[in-house]
């Protein structure tokens, strides 16, 4: 198998959306995870399934082995840019990797505190194509990061008060990014990725109500105790800080923007919230 394409983060929502469209437009790739045991058998015998691993040089030889072309996805828990992602950049651009792809924030310009940030400032200063894809706030959260919560407690509990989110489905996600993947005319290029509506929580709350059938309520949490809330769920002090950062943000009105670069690359429009919640409305009654 002559793979060109590295895809990483393929067990997350976006890498595993990247590599089922470039399955479905016929191209082949590789994906580096860090136990490729388990990933084996998820997208059958035309990907490569290869040892990767950010904090692990030894693996870097063998997955950019012939790549010309990365989708890079941060691991959330790797915030140390210089220390834990850097390295894997500058050996794969060493090793041929022409292209890069990589996984941005919507807002990321006015940002600077996200690691996001400062991987795209990195990359512009390599001599190596880029794509930056700002992704807005996934409609996926709902049903893995706050899942537990909707399914459990009937609450949704992020700290936005009443400022409206533009959120996009990773399917479209995974989409543009194969597309930039495949299409050479996205080098050096910026896309910010939104849904074509801006919803507030409140309906949000309401949407998911009408399709399971329950009443979901929007607590309007204050950042500080969001923060002691995602504390007390067991994550980390840097990991409850950027995300708490990222909703505070929002809070202000940064995720609201819609724009119209999904419609123009796909030439279609955008998954919608209502359309999202009925595709995965099981994940908020079972424990799938």
């Amino acid at each position: 198998m002559n793979s060109k394409i590295l895809v990483t983060g393929a067990t997350g929502n976006v890498g595993r959306e990247v590599v089922n469209s470039l399955q479905e437009n016929g191209i082949n790739c590789r994906i580096g995870v860090r136990n490729p045991t388990k990933m084996t058998c998820q997208f059958g015998d035309k990907v490569e399934v290869i040892a990767f691993d950010f904090l692990l040089p030894d693996t870097f030889d063998n997955a950019f082995a012939g790549i010309e072309k990365l989708f890079l996805v941060r691991p959330p828990q790797l915030s140390n840019i210089d220390h834990d992602i850097a390295p894997a950049i500058h050996h794969a651009i060493k090793s041929g990797v022409k292209h890069i792809v990589f996984l941005s924030l919507q807002g990321v310009e006015s940002a600077r505190i996200t690691p996001h940030y400062k991987i795209e400032r990195l990359i512009k200063t390599l001599d190596v194509d880029y794509t930056f894809l700002r992704a807005g706030f996934f409609m996926q959260n709902l049903n893995t990061t706050h899942k537990a919560e909707i399914r459990d407690e009937h609450i949704i509990a992020v700290p936005v008060g009443n400022a409206k989110t533009s959120f996009i489905d990773v399917r479209d996600i995974g989409a543009v990014g194969a597309k930039t993947l495949i299409d050479n005319e996205h080098y050096n290029k910026s896309y910010t990725l939104t849904g074509s509506e801006a919803l507030t929580y409140d309906t949000v709350a309401e949407i998911l109500s009408e399709v399971l059938g329950h009443q979901i309520h929007y607590t309007r949490p204050n950042p500080l105790s969001f923060f002691f809330r995602m504390r007390q769920h067991g994550h980390d002090v840097g990991y409850a800080f950027v995300v708490t950062a990222l909703y505070t943000a929002t809070r202000f009105g940064n995720a609201e923007p819609i724009s119209g670069d999904v419609q123009n690359i796909l030439m279609r429009e955008p998954i919608t919230f209502q359309q999202f919640v009925e595709d995965h409305k099981d994940y908020w009654i079972s424990s799938l």
